[in-house]
């Protein structure tokens, strides 16, 4: 299987192209190829190229860009996972996880029990530092492109976002009985298309969170008698919903 690395400003018109930084590093010193070696070249935006490295340097990467390879087919749902920012090694699996399970985008919020509260500095860190987790689960994984991650705001400011959205939506709640996400998806009389789901953080919505939710048009549910961590609920939503409606075979 060919490797494949990440280039931001290819041009689809292009026909060479000159790796540098990371990718660079990790294709000569790391990995140690050489000219006459094939990789898969992404852009980031869905386009994928074959390319052969004619040069490798100290500094940079040279190589020709051999043909466009067809595009991926997408899964019949968009999988939006609307996620309260948890502790640090709890987000950074989320992130790798959800990206290999096809979620399109990430939507982060502080919500009344979330625990990291960051100045604007650190979160930007944060968020360069998720997505080049969430670069490195796309070439891992194959996808053509990488989940996108939004910054977060508040929690009502997310239902605002998704209140009028044509969807299925569903906010998980461990106190849930009357309802869980299987029996949502699988009673659902919609056609497969936008699916967002709601998880929150460590110790979980408050009865007031929940009201909001289903005030703004989300259904709530549980994944069962279990009750799990924070993201292990976000990683089998993912799952569950790419099983039940997208690209799982």
């Amino acid at each position: 299987m060919l490797r494949r690395f990440y280039v931001r400003e290819l041009r689809v018109d292009d026909t060479t192209c000159v790796i540098s930084g990371s990718e660079a590093r990790h294709i000569s010193k790391v990995l140690r190829m050489r000219p006459g070696d094939r990789f898969i070249l992404m852009d980031g935006k869905g386009a994928r190229f074959r390319a052969v490295i004619e040069a490798v340097s100290s500094r940079d990467v040279s190589a020709r860009i051999e043909m466009r390879m067809p595009d991926p087919s997408p899964s019949p749902v968009t999988i939006i996972v609307c996620q309260a920012v948890l502790k640090s090694r709890s987000m950074d699996y989320l992130v790798q996880k959800t990206s290999e399970l096809g979620v399109e985008r990430i939507c982060l919020f502080f919500s009344e029990r979330t625990v990291p509260r960051f100045d604007p500095e650190r979160l930007s860190k944060k968020m360069r530092h998720w997505e080049e987790i969430a670069i490195s689960a796309a070439k891992q994984c194959g996808r053509a492109v990488p989940v996108k991650i939004d910054m977060p705001g508040s929690f009502g400011a997310l239902l605002k976002k998704y209140r009028g959205m044509d969807a299925m939506k569903v906010i998980l709640w461990e106190e849930e009985r009357s309802g869980s996400l299987k029996m949502f998806l699988r009673s659902s009389p919609r056609l497969p298309g936008t699916f967002v789901g709601i998880v929150g953080p460590e110790g979980g919505f408050s009865r007031e969170e929940i009201r909001s939710a289903t005030d703004a048009g989300f259904v709530s549910a549980c994944l069962g008698e279990r009750i799990l961590r924070a993201e292990t609920a976000a990683i089998t939503l993912a799952a569950i919903v790419q099983y039940e409606l997208g690209d799982f075979e």
